[in-house]
């Protein structure tokens, strides 16, 4: 079997730019009627440049006329404690009580599917854009799961194209199916309805 060769920083830029904005990708052709949710994949230690190059992204994006909306999902958890009144209670609780109880106490009041994903909705509806970007998905680990998000997403962002920025590898295996492996060492987040960014041709 031929191995796909590791692209350099500037391939997987220009592949970016191309894929997100043809037609095809816009118009979600060739997806066999899946979600049109896609996963960009890099490794934890590009994390800072995965940051330029997504504002980067979104600026060539709009320069060829399209408009990205963006959602940092740890932005957007502090927002919603802030909204509720309690962030600076869960800021102040944080020394006195177990990591445990902590993360408890967050995949609580941060449901996706009763809390997280409302707000999604809402910005969604509030906004005109052609792509969705997510990131923010390793800051908010492990209150916040990317597959939970993704699962309660399907039916609230299946109109145009979302683009995930993913702190790790996501992989296809015949034995286990498809994984979400974050910071390429945590192999339990199972999600198969996404597509690897970088293996979807123009």
């Amino acid at each position: 079997m031929v191995s796909r060769r590791r692209k350099s920083g500037k391939e997987r830029f220009d592949h970016l730019v191309a894929v997100i904005s043809s037609e095809r990708f816009l118009k979600k052709q060739g997806l066999g009627n899946e979600v049109p949710f896609f996963i960009c994949p890099y490794d934890p230690e590009d994390a800072v440049e995965m940051e330029r190059q997504r504002g980067h992204l979104t600026n060539q994006l709009s320069n060829r006329g399209l408009t990205v909306l963006e959602i940092n999902l740890y932005d957007l958890a502090i927002q919603l404690l802030q909204d509720r009144g309690i962030w600076t209670d869960i800021v102040d609780a944080e020394s006195s009580i177990s990591k445990a109880e902590l993360k408890e106490l967050l995949q609580g009041v941060l449901d996706p599917e009763t809390h997280l994903i409302p707000a999604i909705a809402d910005r969604l509806r509030a906004a005109k854009y052609d792509v969705l970007f997510l990131s923010g998905v390793g800051e908010v680990f492990p209150y916040i799961r990317s597959h939970n998000v993704l699962n309660n997403l399907q039916s609230t962002a299946k109109d145009r194209p979302t683009v995930m920025f993913f702190p790790g590898s996501y992989t296809h295996e015949l034995a286990t199916g498809a994984s979400l492996d974050l910071f390429g060492r945590l192999h339990d987040d199972k999600y198969y309805r996404a597509f690897n960014i970088f293996h979807y041709e123009v």
